[in-house]
């Protein structure tokens, strides 16, 4: 596809690069000259230095035969005029726009054709808060995503020491679920990744991903994560667009604490917020988190701008005696120094926000995306479509699938029936396959998977 990223931010830079592996022709334009440099000395990227919101700068970035136009940039009126330029001048097929404000969000009916042509809104801050609070939810969790539009699961989980699955093989897990039916779908011990079959013995500090029934999440995270309490208690640090919508989002289920540097800030979410209580300080100020009980906090989640501030207030946080930590954090090489050891679960906005796009340009009928493992990972729904001469999914058992190595399918959705996923269910017309795929160098191998034949009609 030829696509066009307007904003070369966090987002825009990992949509591009990440578009850009998967073969794609991506031309980046930004008004920052010294990024565009270091993008073409560092990748395949074409650039374009201007404002997205020109019509020659669209015209020069190859609007006139664009594929798709994502408008990424850090503000949503540019967004927005450069979208309905594109679509006036160029009718560009595709149209997605990174939209912050929740004033444009509560208007019906502003986003479509008859008045400004966006196809996809895509807004970061409420895929993270989503995320987040996903987690939240199910303690002990490192990630929660949803496919079948809600009803299944998938969930990895890090394996604590006396679980009920640390040292067996994965055979017990049927005896000790019951009559629940889950598959794990791949186990991270330290950088290898395991494939999993019968035999394969869960040990501890292993990271499993398992999928089923979502109202069986819990019963089947027990068995390897098993002395978390439910949470009660939330910190969050940092009243920005994420910490107010996360707030707005808890603070009827949860005892909330929003701490926020600014006074003016400060001043604003306290009349914002109906129950949550509103401080003013500095999260990462030791006597602050002392008098506000940071010790009794089941979860502190460090969510302001700035990674080191994050970093900072999360470590101190965690030796004081909150239970679980979480923090956003957008540089990779943070991550890699600080989950784990030192953050329970890092949040990166940019991979949250790849899994959305990525659902709009995947080859075949695929219907949902989600980033794992910092982008080196990815589970997808796609749908079978055609029968046994034009598909080579339809009317073949999974045992037959000509699946990648990598990949391994949980789930099969069926009109309303979620079957777990056993070597031989044979696939039907629609049915709809949750995959989870390990080597992101054989995502395309599987998408083809959903593409059906030319005599398919």
């Amino acid at each position: 596809m030829k696509i066009i990223v307007l904003g070369a931010g966090q987002v825009g830079l990992t949509v591009a690069r990440s578009l850009e592996l998967e073969d794609n022709e991506v031309t980046v334009v930004d008004t920052n000259a010294a990024i565009l440099a270091e993008l073409e000395n560092t990748s395949d990227l074409r650039t374009v230095k201007g404002r997205a919101s020109y019509p020659e700068v669209l015209r020069s970035a190859g609007a006139e035969d664009a594929d798709m136009i994502i408008a990424a940039t850090d503000s949503d009126e540019t967004n927005i005029v450069a979208i309905q330029i594109a679509y006036t001048l160029y009718r560009t097929p595709s149209k997605i726009a990174r939209i912050r404000s929740m004033e444009y969000m509560r208007e019906i009916n502003l986003f479509d054709n008859d008045n400004i042509p966006i196809d996809v809104i895509i807004s970061p801050e409420q895929l993270v808060c989503e995320h987040i609070q996903r987690i939240i939810e199910h303690p002990g969790a490192i990630q929660v995503v949803d496919f079948a539009q809600g009803r299944v699961r998938l969930v990895g989980i890090e394996v604590q020491q006396g679980a009920p699955m640390a040292g067996l093989s994965l055979a017990s897990l049927p005896e000790l679920l019951g009559d629940i039916e889950t598959r794990v779908v791949a186990v991270y011990r330290g950088e290898d990744v395991i494939i999993p079959v019968g035999a394969t013995v869960i040990m501890e500090e292993d990271i499993v991903f398992f999928m089923g029934m979502r109202k069986d999440t819990a019963k089947a995270m027990a068995q390897f994560h098993h002395d978390d309490l439910p949470c009660k208690r939330v910190m969050i640090a940092g009243g920005g667009n994420i910490g107010l919508l996360l707030a707005k989002k808890l603070e009827r289920l949860y005892r909330v604490k929003v701490i926020e540097a600014r006074t003016e800030r400060a001043d604003e979410l306290a009349s914002t917020l109906d129950h949550a209580m509103v401080l003013h300080g500095d999260a990462a100020n030791q006597d602050m988190l002392i008098n506000e009980n940071i010790q009794e906090m089941d979860v502190f989640c460090a969510l302001t701008n700035d990674d080191e501030a994050n970093i900072l207030s999360a470590m101190l946080a965690k030796r004081m005696g909150a239970r679980k930590i979480m923090s956003l954090i957008n540089r990779p090489a943070y991550v890699d120094l600080v989950e784990r050891d030192i953050i329970d679960v890092a949040i990166s906005p940019q991979q949250i926000t790849i899994g959305a796009l990525l659902t709009l340009i995947r080859r075949g009928d695929v219907v949902a995306v989600h980033s794992l493992r910092r982008g080196s990972a990815e589970a997808l729904e796609g749908v079978a479509h055609g029968d046994r001469e034009t598909s080579v999914l339809v009317g073949r058992s999974i045992s037959e699938l000509p699946l990648p190595k990598s990949a391994s399918i949980g789930v099969v959705v069926r009109g309303d029936q979620v079957l777990v996923a056993h070597h031989d269910l044979v696939i039907e017309p629609e049915d709809h396959l949750i995959v989870l795929i390990t080597n992101k160098q054989q995502i395309a191998d599987v998408e083809k998977l959903f593409q059906v034949g030319i005599t398919f009609v």
